[in-house]
């Protein structure tokens, strides 16, 4: 967790976006590397639909989603993806749920 979902773009692509985008992104979040989770989304468009990036996360402060929006845009850009849509998911850890047992369960033996 967090979860960054791409719609519309090659698998041959986001194999090679995605060591660089996760070491850019857990930098920015201030998380370890190995809980960004990278998937593509397996749709069948219906009507004309832009390529897209949803963000699955906690809530951060907004300039942490403005700055991950911009970093992963240039990213993209730079690659050749120019109009690429990027939206954040936002998810509440009182309803996220592991194992069927609340986040709070596995905080609360960390501590």
């Amino acid at each position: 967790m967090p979860f960054l979902r791409f719609k519309g773009f090659p698998t041959s692509f986001l194999k090679q976006l995605a060591p660089p985008l996760v070491e850019e992104f857990a930098k920015l979040v201030r998380i370890p590397k190995e809980i960004v989770k990278i998937e593509q989304l397996d749709i069948q468009i219906i009507t004309n639909t832009p390529r897209s990036v949803e963000i699955l996360m906690f809530q951060r402060a907004q300039e942490l989603h403005d700055a991950i929006a911009t970093k992963m845009h240039r990213m993209l850009a730079d690659l050749g993806y120019e109009n690429v849509h990027i939206f954040f998911v936002i998810l509440s850890p009182s309803l996220y749920y592991k194992e069927g047992k609340p986040l709070s369960y596995y905080q609360a033996r960390t501590i």
